[in-house]
């Protein structure tokens, strides 16, 4: 922790890069697929993926890369990468007028009540799995099975995982929970600007469902900077990890946090470090989490602390480091040691730490197919975050001649450990959902992806995901959990600046919540609107 702090303050003080402050783009939002779609055409180089959400400054300044390459090569593109570029750029007027104009200063006073819209309509017919379960994690344990000795010389024991997964079939969407029936959603976007120094966004949502409504603030936030250093103050969004599918330490799966935030919105413009490094962002988030159980000798309601680094010293590869903790709160009776609370792992610690790395390869000479990949394991020896869980994924994004078709492959592997901890019996949890993969602990998960552009508005894709539970870690009464699930999205536009997206998803589940011969079937219907989305 102390490391980021320390490149902190050398960023802030040295870097050159101008900060226009901008409000960040929502992670469900398709200009991350777009942007993903011109990298994969090879007009974007400078993206990095391991820390999101993209702030619009940047993706303006991804997309005016993409703008340059193309003008600067005499070889024609797909008639679909000046389809994604004339959309990112429609969708972010402000951002790509003060990129390019030659006015010192933008307006001092700029707003805009409604920069985005989206009204959803779901029909579930389904009930989400239970998470919380006795789970068996092993003793005797050595970081990849070979390395470091025995790390964890206790025996085995039956731990607790904890949390739901929330709504089936309808995964990383801020915490929010459909009931079985109709859903209808409502969120508006409401920005604000000083100058090109401070940016507000306040994002309502409406959710009226199964005869109750609930009113709620979705993201807020007052941020300051830009460029290589910003401050944000309020609730939003984040992802650490280049992940599609699901992110271990931090995604958008959980409600989000009501936090401190200090990043770098795009990378550095330090030149030592370029030239020393290569292109770098930093992310650092302070929050504290709600209590995590209702009993008073266990009650817990810890600081979290996340911490992300994330380099690309080549156009094809990016590597980054990541760590989140979550940290003392009432309920802990004793004193600890100060390299317990450093390190974690011992017998006297107050916290539960996750820490990491990843790398993204880029593939040029074969279509620009990305691999990447996510190793995260828990403080449970000293310094050694061991105990192993994993996100890899291919993406090709270039099946055909003109790039209209993509494919994905996505692998997740969560050891029983993972977001368990004795001291914080609710676990990593979050208002009962983990901020880490949404498939959760004890679990593994097989995921791929088609999908083909029609136009940049117009997108249709097919998903299918094979997910086990219990593979390892049953206990007595349980059997293995199998989910076969099938879903297709399609994305079209309505009018104007209207689109509309239509999702349709089945799943079957044996052996439901590890029960024995126990079946269910759910099914989700989404009818979507959005409108500069």
């Amino acid at each position: 922790m102390l490391f980021f702090v320390a490149m902190l303050v050398v960023f802030l003080w040295h870097s050159k890069a101008y900060a226009l402050s901008s409000a960040n783009i929502p992670l469900s939002s398709p200009v991350y697929i777009y942007l993903e779609k011109l990298a994969g055409m090879g007009l974007i180089t400078t993206d990095i993926k391991g820390i999101r959400p993209y702030s619009k400054a940047e993706s303006v300044r991804l997309v005016l890369e993409a703008e340059k390459n193309i003008e600067a090569h005499n070889t024609s593109f797909p008639e679909l990468a000046h389809d994604l570029v004339a959309r990112i750029r429609e969708l972010l007027p402000r951002e790509v007028f003060l990129r390019s104009a030659t006015l010192d200063k933008p307006e001092l006073i700029d707003y805009n009540l409604i920069s985005s819209m989206r009204l959803n309509y779901v029909y579930l017919d389904g009930i989400a799995r239970d998470y919380s379960r006795p789970v068996f994690i092993s003793g005797h344990q050595s970081a990849f099975g070979f390395i470091g000795g025995d790390l964890r010389p206790e025996p085995g024991y039956v731990g607790q995982q904890s949390g739901t997964e929330g709504t089936p079939l309808a995964e990383n969407n801020n915490g929010v929970f459909y009931k079985h029936g109709n859903n209808v959603e409502l969120r508006w976007t409401l920005e604000g600007y000083i100058s090109d120094k401070i940016t507000a966004l306040i994002e309502p949502m409406i959710l009226s469902s199964g005869g109750d409504t609930l009113v709620r603030m979705n993201r807020s936030y007052l941020k300051l900077g830009g460029g290589g250093g910003e401050l944000e103050v309020g609730r939003d969004e984040n992802w650490f990890g280049p992940g599609h599918r699901g992110a271990l330490t931090l995604s958008s799966n959980a409600q989000n946090f009501d936090q401190l935030k200090i990043s770098s919105p795009e990378p550095l413009n330090v030149a030592w470090i370029k030239n020393w490094i290569g292109d770098l962002k930093y992310s650092i988030v302070l929050s504290r989490f709600d209590d995590t159980d209702t009993g008073t000798a266990n009650q817990r309601r810890p600081y979290f602390i996340g911490a992300k680094l994330s380099v690309k010293p080549y156009y094809w590869f990016e590597w980054g480091i990541n760590f989140v903790r979550q940290q003392g709160g009432p309920g802990f009776s004793g004193k600890t040691s100060i390299k317990d609370e450093i390190f974690g792992g011992g017998d006297t610690n107050h916290n539960n730490s996750i820490a990491g790395i990843d790398l993204r390869f880029r593939i040029p000479w074969f279509y620009n197919t990305e691999v990447y990949g996510e190793y995260v394991g828990e403080d449970s020896a000293l310094f050694w975050p061991f105990v192993e869980s994993y996100v890899a994924g291919i993406y090709a994004p270039c099946l055909s001649t003109y790039c209209h078709d993509d494919l994905r492959f996505e692998y997740f592997w969560g050891n029983p450990m993972l977001y368990t901890d004795a001291k914080f019996p609710r676990g990593y949890t979050y208002h009962n959902i983990t901020p880490g993969h949404f498939q959760g602990g004890g679990a593994q998960d097989f995921f791929f992806s088609y999908s083909h552009w029609f136009s940049a508005r117009n997108n249709l894709a097919f998903e299918y995901s094979y997910t086990q539970r219990g593979v390892t870690g049953k206990t007595t009464g349980q059997n293995e959990e199998q989910v076969n699930a099938l879903r297709g999205r399609w994305r079209l536009p309505v009018y104007g600046f209207w689109n509309a997206e239509i999702m349709y998803g089945w799943e079957h589940v044996n052996n439901y919540n590890l029960l024995p011969g126990a079946k269910q079937t759910n099914q989700i219907v989404n009818l979507g609107l959005s409108y500069r989305y």
